[in-house]
């Protein structure tokens, strides 16, 4: 496997990278190739479809490195709309004690400043210190394996915004802990943080090298609340092929894919003040009831779903990404599409609209206490306002035909500002 970083284009931009990458056809493996419960899962559909799919879009370049300052007002942050990387490392942080308003500060300056290092494929500081003892400022674990279109995305949680950093009067006004949900079996060990850190990229070791060092910094200032290791994307950008969630279905064909419904949907506006050009973050730890899931009839998943298993078009007819017709009926006249289908609960003709921006993957925790599979969906949303996920859960948690499957065990809100321009931190107006 060569890797190499001398081919990126000289302006530096996510597009133009994009474009001049030379396409080093560096197929899967990595922590995916190493997960049984993956290939376990995955061994439900044929070897020629996933085949298929790995020949058109499954291909990575591990030399391609996503810039991390804005090149523009009111950009978002790196790891919002790129195109999602292969592998995810989740974790959330709650600010120490001690911690005041210029400890957040610094961390925020030292983090931005250790990001746009790492998403350039470099080190956060030495490896091994000059004088030749002592530790190392960089773990190293990394070193040699390219950026892998590593992104970084900080998010500062609702407890930033209260009177004991003197940051209350910059709490946006749609920021609040989420309320509680159908269907929730929250652990408190996996709710909430003061900060998130949400690093995706194509090598999984580059992932959770960014973690691991950027954790390393925050030591004295935050400590680690929750953290989840995602593989497998469950979301698609717009060059991408929808791929399957571990239930093998394909998973958010109708994700939010245009400019017009980013800035309608996702992108804070100007009247959000510090937070314009930024987003607000959900994540939801979802754990998935495997064993019973694949006990069951897969006329009966479809069911549940509103879609075939295979090809992912709705039970309405056609193919994946035709629009579904929640009125059709069958011969018996019923809905093909159940109403209490996930599509049909999900769909925004359903809901007044609403969208959210997925960015979910998959994920595994070996066996639990009961000796079966520990694995399930981490997912990441994207919005303008928290309270269009919780419209849409609401829904789903009460009446979803998939709620007998899954459990919503981990969850968590953030602001998202906007990407830093070069020389500046992210959040640095909350200081100003």
């Amino acid at each position: 496997m060569t890797r190499t970083r001398d081919d990126a284009p000289a302006d530096g931009t996510e597009d133009a990278v994009r474009r001049g990458v030379s396409r080093r056809a560096l197929l899967g493996g990595g922590l995916a190739a190493g997960l049984g419960v993956v290939a376990g899962v995955g061994g439900v559909l044929g070897a020629q479809q996933i085949s298929a799919a790995h020949a058109t879009d499954e291909t990575v370049d591990l030399s391609r490195s996503i810039p991390f300052y804005a090149t523009a007002t009111r950009m978002p942050q790196p790891g919002i709309r790129t195109i999602p990387q292969r592998y995810c490392v989740y974790m959330t942080f709650d600010l120490a004690a001690g911690a005041v308003a210029r400890s957040l500060q610094v961390l925020l300056a030292r983090w931005s400043a250790a990001i746009a290092q790492l998403q350039a494929g470099k080190t956060v500081g030495s490896v091994v210190p000059a004088a030749g003892t002592g530790a190392g400022q960089d773990t190293g674990e990394a070193l040699d394996l390219g950026p892998a279109s590593l992104t970084v995305t900080v998010g500062l949680g609702p407890g930033v915004f209260g009177d004991r950093f003197g940051l209350a009067g910059h709490r946006p006004a749609t920021l609040a802990e989420l309320p509680a949900l159908p269907s929730d079996r929250l652990d408190p060990a996996l709710t909430g943080g003061d900060l998130s850190l949400q690093a995706c990229a194509d090598d999984p070791q580059v992932a959770y090298h960014a973690i691991r060092d950027l954790a390393r910094i925050a030591r004295g200032t935050a400590t680690v609340r929750w953290t989840v290791l995602g593989f497998g994307r469950a979301s698609a950008g717009p060059d991408q092929t929808t791929p399957r969630n571990l239930f093998g279905f394909k998973d958010g064909t109708r994700n939010v894919s245009t400019d017009a419904d980013y800035a309608k949907w996702v992108q804070a506006g100007t009247d959000q003040g510090w937070m314009a050009g930024g987003t607000y973050q959900i994540a939801r730890k979802i754990q998935m009831n495997i064993e019973i899931w694949d006990a069951d009839d897969v006329a009966d998943q479809q069911k549940i779903f509103g879609r075939t298993k295979v090809d992912g078009s709705p039970l309405s007819g056609g193919h994946e990404h035709t629009t579904p017709d929640f009125a059709v009926k069958d011969a018996a006249g019923a809905s093909k599409i159940d109403a209490r289908s996930h599509i049909a609960l999900a769909a925004h003709e359903n809901n007044d609209g609403v969208k959210i921006l997925r960015r979910p993957y998959n994920y595994t925790d070996g066996l639990n206490q009961y000796g079966q599979l520990d694995a399930g969906l981490l997912f990441l949303t994207y919005t303008n306002d928290p309270d269009n996920f919780v419209r849409l859960q609401r829904r789903l948690g009460a009446s979803d035909l998939l709620n007998e499957y899954i459990a919503h065990v981990g969850s968590a809100v953030f602001a998202v500002p906007p990407a830093p321009a070069a020389g500046s931190y992210i959040g640095e107006a909350l200081f100003a």
